[in-house]
């Protein structure tokens, strides 16, 4: 059997300190994990059951470098994010048991179109002309748990143009990693090569052509991207 077209390259993320990469699958987005975010969104931090969007594998921005502004959209922002990689997957995983289907860490940025994401909001209609553009989702390279852990506290920041714009702590997420796989599993079958970005604290805003991001977490890594 041949493909009747060139069939689209495997997107995938390298493994820091190697020359070995990470396939993708998924792109799962946990929305409005930290109560700041939630507050500055305009939105009640009590924990409701968490909610869960998708972008696309080919969105990844691989290492920062360039992010070219999207079209049909004049108020594009930042969200600063860990983000895990799974190497086992299933349904239904029980929290104690999450954690050993992680295989590692890196930091991402959700850039959200927050204009058509807002118009969607009020149509009732899915984020993804808001969420999932072309290069909406930059991301550094992965680091294995083996090596780093999994971190549940330490400082994840973000600056524009040098100045302060996030600074939260991964201790203050409303649902924990080992909550969200077990959530997120409930709803999809997970598999080896899923991202999941575990979502951001406040400060997010919006960027202009020629500013330049900086952000990272700590323990994990960082990322540059610069808007053109």
């Amino acid at each position: 059997m041949a493909f009747v077209i060139p069939a689209p390259p495997q997107p995938d993320l390298p493994v820091a300190g190697t020359d070995d990469s990470f396939p993708v699958r998924r792109v799962y987005c946990v929305g409005r994990n930290y109560a700041d975010h939630a507050r500055e969104m305009g939105h009640d931090p009590d924990r409701e059951p968490p909610f869960f969007f998708q972008k696309c594998p080919d969105n990844l921005l691989v290492g920062g470098g360039d992010f070219p502004y999207p079209v049909k959209s004049g108020d594009v922002h930042w969200e600063i994010e860990l983000v895990l990689a799974l190497s086992r997957g299933g349904q239904n995983i029980p929290q104690g048991r999450a954690l050993d289907h992680v295989y590692g860490y890196a930091v991402g940025l959700d850039m959200t179109r927050r204009d058509l994401q807002g118009e969607a909001k009020k149509m009732g209609r899915p984020w993804d002309v808001g969420k999932a553009f072309e290069h909406s989702a930059p991301c550094s390279a992965l680091h294995p748990a083996a090596r780093i852990g999994h971190p549940e506290t330490g400082r994840i920041w973000l600056e524009r143009n040098g100045a302060l714009r996030q600074d939260g702590d991964l201790n203050q997420m409303i649902w924990k990693i080992p909550e969200m796989i077990e959530y997120l599993s409930g709803l999809f079958t997970l598999a080896p090569g899923d991202l999941i970005f575990t979502g951001t604290p406040a400060g997010v805003g919006a960027v202009q052509r020629g500013d330049v991001l900086n952000g990272g977490v700590d323990g994990a890594d960082e990322i540059s991207i610069t808007v053109v």
